[in-house]
C-alpha cells in the first residue's frame, strides 16, 4: 500500500503542475495574445510586459519545479501567493462586474474560474505542507 501512496503522490503533483506548465508554455508561444488579454482585463500598459514575463516564470518555471519535485514546497508557496492577485484581477473582479451588469453567462464562467483557482491554491498549500513525496528530486521533503 505504501508504494501505491507514493505513486499517487507523484501523479497528483504532476497533475497539479500540468495546468501551470501548459499555461506558461501557451504564454511563451502566444505572447501578443496574452498581452492583449491582460490589456483587455484592465492591466496598466506599463505592467503588461513585466507581468507577462513574471507569469511565464511563475507558471512555466515554478510549474516545472513542482512537476519534478525540486524545491517544490517553496515553488508551491510562491505560486499560491502569485495566485492571489491573478485570481482577483482576472477572475474575481470580472465576476463581480458581470454580476452587476446582469451578464449571467460571463458571471458563471468567472465564478467557475475563481473556484478552480481556489481549489488549485488548496492543492498548492497541501504540497507546501506535506512536501513533494518520495518520487521527487526533493526526496520526499
Amino acid at each position: 500500500m505504501d508504494g501505491f501512496r507514493k505513486l499517487l503522490t507523484l501523479i497528483g503533483r504532476i497533475l497539479l503542475a500540468l495546468i501551470f506548465v501548459l499555461s506558461g508554455f501557451s504564454k511563451v508561444t502566444n505572447m501578443a495574445g496574452t498581452a492583449g488579454y491582460m490589456s483587455h482585463a484592465g492591466m496598466p500598459p506599463g505592467l503588461i510586459h513585466p507581468g507577462l514575463i513574471a507569469s511565464i516564470l511563475v507558471e512555466l518555471g515554478l510549474g516545472l519545479l513542482v512537476m519534478i519535485g525540486y524545491r517544490a514546497r517553496w515553488a508551491a508557496i510562491l505560486m499560491f501567493l502569485w495566485f492571489i492577485p491573478v485570481t482577483t484581477l482576472f477572475h474575481l473582479i470580472p465576476w463581480m462586474d458581470a454580476r452587476a451588469k446582469g451578464d449571467a453567462t460571463t458571471a458563471l464562467m468567472q465564478q467557475i474560474n475563481v473556484l478552480k483557482n481556489i481549489s488549485i491554491m488548496g492543492g498548492l498549500l497541501m504540497l507546501a505542507g506535506f512536501g513533494s513525496g518520495p518520487y521527487s528530486l526533493d526526496g520526499g521533503d
